[in-house]
């Protein structure tokens, strides 16, 4: 019997891609909904409870006011939203981070997608608190540039005018007071007893996200190279097909610079370790709208049917 899949927002971008991600499967039956219909909380509460798992691609309030539609307990949400992420009884949709992640993604009725910038924070760090490598109240901070297309239909239209500011011809930072939504999941997904200094810039490309924690070793707990740094992260995620840790020095290929842009269209994730004795750079470039999106929504889904994780997607 084919699982059927309604997605709520089904017309914004990573409902969108999650949709093409079913092109081909003979497993899956998208409920569909009618677009004059897309806002009508009758017909989405309907379509929810006939569904064996509900993807939500809405804004926050939008994905709180669906979950309280579920009437049927066989229904799984799969929340691509902010709204869940910092949750009680939401399983957070990252399941390389430890076998526990990864049985209650699979096992759980609700899951959480992590946020893009999240997902590379966190996939530098999370691993460093769990060996004791890096203290739990060091002040971390992080820089981060993505391409347009994470910040949603409206601000796509902007990049893609004709008529556009030039402005956008050049990386801009934002997030300035410090208030980025994806902090409170970097602070307590990972443990930190402190919020990161976190300094995102969104530059003139469509997709593809790199992201940077740089370290003080002086700091750390012990004595670390980048050497050993890169050592512990290629063990730690040994075998998981959408982490791949890049060989040591891997950066001279490309004249010792890393593009933003490289992972665009895959479902994966590169991570980075360059610096010196000193001062380390833990870099993690992947796709915004893959594995920071869409492709880990499907990834939780797998998980969930039991077939392969990387069924439906660019690995």
């Amino acid at each position: 019997m084919k699982t059927r899949i309604f997605i709520d927002g089904s017309e914004g971008t990573t409902g969108l891609r999650i949709f093409e991600r079913f092109g081909g499967r003979d497993d899956i039956e998208i409920l569909p909904i009618r677009a004059e219909l897309r806002k009508d909380a009758a017909e989405r509460k309907r379509l929810i409870n006939e569904a064996d798992v509900v993807f939500l691609c809405l804004p926050d309030a939008a994905a709180k006011e669906s979950v309280g539609l579920v009437e049927n307990g066989d229904v799984t949400v799969i929340d691509a939203s902010t709204a869940h992420r910092t949750e009680e009884g939401w399983a957070y949709g990252f399941p390389e981070l430890s076998a526990a992640h990864r049985e209650a993604v699979r096992s759980s009725k609700r899951i959480a997608v992590p946020g893009c910038y999240a997902s590379g924070f966190i996939a530098a760090v999370y691993p460093l608190m769990a060996g004791g490598i890096l203290p739990r109240d060091y002040p971390v901070s992080a820089f981060a540039m993505s391409g347009y297309s994470g910040a949603g239909k409206k601000t796509i239209a902007v990049y893609e005018s004709g008529e556009r500011d030039r402005e956008l011809d050049a990386p801009r930072e934002y997030a300035l007071s410090q208030n980025h939504k994806h902090l409170n999941e970097m602070k307590k997904i990972t443990g930190l007893a402190r919020t990161p200094l976190f300094s995102p810039v969104i530059c003139d490309y469509y997709s593809g996200m790199l992201l940077t924690v740089p370290l003080y070793t002086d700091l750390l707990a012990g004595s670390h190279t980048p050497e050993g740094v890169h050592a512990f992260l290629e063990n730690y995620y040994a075998g998981e097909r959408f982490i791949r840790v890049m060989p040591f020095g891997k950066e001279a290929e490309y004249n010792g610079f890393l593009a933003g842009n490289s992972c665009a269209g895959w479902d994966g994730m590169e991570i980075y370790v360059t610096g010196n004795e000193e001062r380390v750079l833990v870099s993690t470039r992947f796709d915004n709208l893959g594995k920071g999106a869409s492709g880990a929504a499907i990834q939780c889904l797998n998980l969930v049917l039991g077939c392969d994780e990387w069924k439906g997607l660019h690995v």
